[in-house]
């Protein structure tokens, strides 16, 4: 019976065009953290991004709300009855466009960060691109609704002559008339932020990996374009 000798310490290597060799698993790790990436913004829409808690004699506890990319939670209609008397609009007017594609717009990043995986040139970073802006949009986006809600107060309302208007803190704490605010980005934002992180780490790897590849093909048709030296005739 024959026996096979498995060596457990060798390295697959992928062979270049120029000859030169490279590690198979530094073809391998860019593709892996770009999948971790799409699985991270996909876990990110089902949890909160965002939270605001407002602070109250006449509620000692707090009123809080919960922001997530596709709907809101908390002590919504406690809020909305204070901005009525303010007359702001209702919580859930606020965004209502963006939670209503937010579900297809992040499955589309992710897509995006899959298709990556089979592009090996410069390409990868442009597919990667919108991926990467996407935690700044949200940030745009939700300072531009706190911005309308703030200046959305009705001074003929009854009490929007008491309380000037303001724009809430996307982070830290805040006033608003008698109420001290507290806000604070949640986890999936951060889970955003590590797929941010995760799509640098996979473009250095992937630029490790192919460019090297890149190179060898420059090198082979540079070599295949030269003229061949002429080889000397002897003399009979």
């Amino acid at each position: 019976m024959k026996r096979f000798n498995l060596n457990l310490d060798s390295d697959i290597k992928v062979l270049l065009p120029d000859g030169s060799a490279h590690r198979l698993i530094d073809y391998l790790l860019p593709s892996a953290t770009l999948m971790i990436a799409a699985l991270l913004l996909m876990i990110s829409m089902f949890l909160p991004y965002w939270r605001m808690k407002l602070y109250a004699p006449q509620y000692p506890n707090g009123l809080a709300v919960n922001v997530y990319v596709n709907h809101l939670e908390g002590d919504m209609r406690e809020v909305d009855e204070l901005n009525h008397y303010l007359g702001m609009p209702i919580l859930d007017e606020g965004g209502r466009l963006e939670r209503s594609i937010s579900y297809y717009g992040i499955a589309v990043l992710g897509l995006l960060l899959i298709a990556g995986v089979f592009v090996h040139n410069r390409w990868a970073a442009l597919i990667a691109l919108p991926a990467i802006i996407y935690p700044l949009i949200f940030v745009a986006d939700l300072y531009l609704i706190l911005y309308q809600y703030g200046h959305s107060i009705d001074p003929k309302s009854a009490l929007g002559g008491a309380i000037k208007q303001f724009t809430p803190p996307l982070m830290g704490l805040g006033t608003i008339g008698q109420f001290n605010t507290f806000s604070s980005f949640q986890p999936g934002f951060f889970f955003s932020l590590a797929a941010v992180a995760a799509v640098f780490l996979s473009l250095w790897l992937h630029r490790a990996a192919y460019k090297p590849l890149a190179d060898a093909r420059k090198r082979v048709r540079l070599a295949a374009s030269q003229p061949s030296p002429a080889v000397p005739q002897e003399h009979a």
